[in-house]
């Protein structure tokens, strides 16, 4: 049972927001059902095409940063068509008990990922995404399943369902009771589906069981209601913890950075095209232009609300002198739109209003007008990564002599934490637009990363990518070290990718000058970029490495750093005995896997797993040992089961 008062009060701000911005950033869920029940054909010849084009604008319900089910299902799809066939023809046979089938198809799964993974770690056809798979197939009749979202989401609405971690099958049924509960409420607010069937257009979904417009009321209920529950002591809120995922917030950094270089002002028509033209990698996919011009317009009003744009006057928006002298950043915009959420809902309810400052995220610009630059040493680079010095020297020199320099190392020793903190460090400072951060992946190519031609209004268009925009960015700036960071670069084709600047990228070719094959333009890699690679040596399907990629870069093994003053430091500051033992067992673990034959000290576990904890407790152990540490053990030493349960065994016997 639910709290159906809070219930009701969760509708209110629901609809409220339902027009601001729920639907423009949520309507996608009842397109990819609509996408999908137009090209789903289980008997289709070819199998993975229809699949792909099933799922093709499920966008990040079944793909995220390190979440790729929908690309893992496909691939699967691909190697055994008939396979993958059977597993949806057994998902979606209603005769059986629904937790049973979602069981089956993640134990199909990891039969596919032994026989045809390649060496991925991972099927990631977890719950969350078997249930996405039932909800687009019988949209009348299925929700999504999303453990922390369901779980926060029974949590607000005072509900007696319990959720708990592993509980699997039980977590299962107790979530499609909750939703059966919401959804029976919601048929009752006719105000509700009415302004629902207000949006829905014919690319959409009907939804005339309303099941999807609960799952976005219980995505909404979980992550922003939660966001508006104000104590009357508002001094508890935990600045650190204010984010949100809005897409809008994207477009923070574009707009603060177009005024800037129009002079700190422009009207609104002028400001669009500029951001549309020179910002267009920010667009979301298939995002059509109104919609793109609707999140622009968003971010511009959250600025307004936090002072950094004025009210504009007659259509002009105008940068404040806080907007011109802080550097806007993704995470500073996500902590504002979350305050002014709290903030605005607080003043709807008529309850406190909560006190959020967030100066001390403010960084600032160093310009003239007494602004101060947040300065970073070589020292808060040895404070926050656990390297000695004598190493951390070693890693500048290198990078300054090579110019290219690849991190390399197990899972969890902080590549991509120590890149960006091994670029402040050389900076100087934490100047976040003299670094931009790519991810490398099997069809990145020399459209995305140098120039090629994009389909426009009037046919195909000449466009840049994001490395020749940034050498152009550095070579206005030659006084300044600039550092592109590329996380996965041995999963992208070098070749492929660089084409002809793979020469150019050469220490000893930098500032030379060579023809573009697109554009027959003479370009060249300024003096002052720094490029930066990490890459996963545990990663079994990577285990070659382009030779042009070995020539033309240096590698710095990054190790687990147990044993550094720094990591040493942080663990007496927790004073908890329980880690203590842990971490010892951690560290024998790695002893064990650096001499088996067929992992290597490349397959060790990392520190991070286990750092920047603000209190330690046991469950907060398990968890990491459960998800995070069993799961690489698993594959690791998956022809060994004897092996895999001592370890199993040892790590769990540390909290008995």
């Amino acid at each position: 049972m639910l709290d159906e008062a809070r219930l009701k009060e969760a509708l209110v701000n629901y609809k409220r927001d339902f027009t601001a911005f729920q639907w423009e950033n949520e309507q996608y869920k009842w397109k990819a059902i609509r996408t999908f029940q137009d090209n789903w054909d289980v008997n289709a010849a070819d199998f993975a095409d229809m699949l792909s084009r099933s799922l093709s604008k499920t966008y990040n319900l079944l793909a995220s940063a390190n979440y790729f089910p929908a690309g893992r299902i496909t691939e699967f799809a691909k190697a055994a068509p008939e396979d993958v066939r059977a597993m949806f023809l057994d998902l979606f046979d209603e005769n059986a008990d629904v937790t049973e089938r979602i069981m089956a198809f993640k134990n199909s799964s990891a039969v596919m990922l032994e026989r045809y993974g390649n060496g991925w770690r991972q099927h990631y056809q977890t719950e969350n995404a078997v249930s996405v798979y039932l909800w687009l197939r019988y949209p009348d009749k299925y929700y999504i399943y999303k453990y922390a979202e369901v779980k926060k989401a029974a949590e607000a609405l005072g509900s007696d369902y319990r959720f708990k971690k592993g509980a699997y099958t039980a977590n299962l049924r107790n979530f499609y009771r909750l939703y059966d509960e919401i959804c029976a409420y919601i048929r009752t607010d006719t105000e509700l589906t009415d302004l629902l069937k207000s949006r829905l257009t014919d690319d959409c979904y009907s939804d005339p069981e309303y099941k999807t417009l609960t799952v976005d009321v219980g995505f909404y209920i979980s992550r922003f209601d939660s966001e508006r529950k104000s104590d009357t002591d508002v001094s508890d809120v935990d600045i650190n913890g204010l984010h949100s995922e809005a897409k809008f917030a994207n477009w923070f950094v574009p707009l603060i950075e177009t005024l800037l270089k129009i002079g700190g002002s422009g009207k609104r028509p002028e400001v669009h095209e500029l951001l549309l033209k020179e910002w267009a990698d920010v667009k979301e996919p298939d995002e059509d232009i109104s919609r793109t011009k609707n999140n622009i317009d968003w971010a511009r009003n959250y600025l307004v609300y936090e002072g950094f744009i004025s009210n504009d006057v007659n259509g002009i928006w105008e940068l404040t002198d806080i907007g011109k002298s802080v550097r806007m950043t993704r995470e500073l915009a996500g902590k504002i739109i979350a305050k002014w959420v709290r903030i605005k809902a607080a003043e709807r309810n008529k309850t406190p209003i909560p006190e959020i400052d967030l100066s001390q995220y403010y960084i600032y610009r160093d310009v003239g007008n007494g602004g101060l630059c947040v300065r970073y040493t070589k020292g808060d680079f040895l404070r926050e990564v656990f390297l000695s010095e004598q190493r951390y020297d070693m890693l500048t020199a290198v990078l300054k002599t090579k110019k290219n320099l690849i991190l390399q190392g197990a899972p969890g020793v902080g590549k991509t934490f120590a890149a960006k903190r091994l670029a402040y460090s050389i900076m100087g400072e934490k100047d976040e637009s003299r670094i931009e951060f790519v991810q490398f992946h099997q069809n990145y190519s020399y459209k995305d990363f140098v120039m090629g031609y994009r389909p426009s209004e009037n046919g195909f268009k000449l466009e840049t990518g994001i490395f020749y925009r940034f050498c152009q960015k550095a070579a206005s700036q030659p006084e300044q070290a600039y550092f592109f960071i590329i996380d996965e670069i041995n999963r992208g084709n070098m070749s492929k990718i660089f084409g002809e600047l793979l020469m150019l990228i050469e220490n000893d070719y930098r500032g030379i000058e060579a023809t573009l094959a697109y554009n027959g333009k003479p370009f060249s890699v300024p003096e002052n970029l720094y490029i930066i690679g990490m890459m996963n040596t545990a990663d079994r399907s990577l285990a070659m490495i382009d030779y042009a990629l070995r020539r033309r870069f240096s590698f710095f093994e990054m190790e687990p750093g147990f044993d550094s003053e720094g990591f040493i430091r942080y663990q007496n500051g927790l004073e908890n005995e329980t880690f203590n033992q842990l971490i010892e067992k951690i560290k024998e673990l790695n002893r064990e896997i650096a001499g088996d034959r067929s992992l290597g000290k490349g397959f060790c576990i990392g520190h991070s797993y286990f750092s920047n904890w603000s209190e330690c407790t046991d469950e907060k152990m398990q968890t990491v040992v459960e998800f995070d540490v069993l799961p690489m053990l698993e594959e690791y030493w998956f022809d060994d089961p004897a092996k895999l349960q001592r370890w199993s065994n040892i790590l769990h016997g540390v909290f008995q």
